[in-house]
């Protein structure tokens, strides 16, 4: 398979020069390098400007409420383990209003997939400040600068037991692409923050401002596999911010520790005719 073959007939209607366009082929890339085909493939997507890639990528999917994309993914990777399940999410769809979800599906280590477009705004209605704004931001939310200090989802994963954490950049699509395919083939649950420029209306966080300041972790002879070092590396946020893969370490995932699927999984299995001895703990 061809990159394209993963394409509609609709074009992308993002902001030119936005950076949802190169997640949008390195999501592509990754899937043809994988082998994976459309119909393996369920991607839920959240609410956003990212969501919109529901339209542009042909595979299964699901438009999930804001906030509520990881629960739903989790939900469809129980229903059908042999499926892979990705999670396309902006920073305020997951890590605002979804944040309570992202803790407990790290922890559960559910077998999900999670990239999250990370543009510290809410682009889709019109640049309001997110919870990865810098302190001091100004926004039409926050006229006079964010009061907040930002929220650390490469930090927050780790301490919350994500078993694979990474961060890519929208520009770098070589790289970007090979975490992707790094995220899809670890065993349990991956997050994937992606710096991703909005060129319309955060005029601070833009191409240039990353290109300056980002450095590939493997190329310093990292190795994700001390969880103390990655929380240090993870708070490096500022003048010089390290992409490549934090943290990974491989444990039993969630459904794999489920007895009821352990034959096949729950949608291929036949439903229980007579449930009235299901009662008897009722009565």
């Amino acid at each position: 398979m061809e990159a394209e073959d993963f394409n509609t007939k609709y074009k992308p209607t993002w902001c030119p020069g936005c950076g949802n366009y190169g997640i949008w082929q390195s999501l592509k890339q990754a899937l043809v390098k994988l082998e994976l085909k459309p119909w393996e493939v369920v991607i839920v997507y959240g609410i956003g400007c990212s969501g919109n890639m529901n339209d542009f990528v042909k595979s299964y999917g699901f438009h999930a409420l804001h906030g509520r994309g990881i629960p739903n993914a989790c939900g469809i990777k129980l229903a059908n383990h042999q499926l892979t399940v990705i999670c396309i999410l902006g920073d305020g769809d997951c890590y605002g209003e979804g944040g309570n979800h992202l803790i407990h599906a790290a922890r559960g280590n559910h077998d999900i997939k999670v990239f999250v477009h990370d543009n510290r705004v809410y682009g889709l209605t019109t640049g309001q400040t997110s919870p990865t704004s810098p302190h001091g931001y100004l926004s039409k939310s926050t006229p006079a600068g964010v009061i907040e200090v930002p929220l650390n989802p490469l930090s927050l994963s780790i301490s919350q037991g994500a078993s694979f954490v990474a961060q890519g950049f929208a520009g770098n699509l070589l790289h970007l692409t090979e975490l992707m395919v790094r995220a899809i083939k670890h065993q349990g649950f991956s997050l994937l923050n992606i710096l991703q420029p909005c060129v319309t209306f955060n005029k601070v966080c833009s191409f240039e401002f990353y290109q300056k300041r980002v450095y590939q972790l493997e190329k310093e002879g990292w190795s994700p596999r001390d969880r103390l070092e990655a929380l240090k590396k993870a708070a490096l946020t500022n003048e010089k911010i390290p992409i490549g893969v934090f943290y990974q370490e491989k444990r039993p995932t969630y459904h794999q520790q489920l007895i009821q699927i352990k034959e096949k999984p729950l949608v291929k299995q036949s439903p229980e005719k007579d449930i009235s001895s299901l009662f008897k703990n009722f009565t």
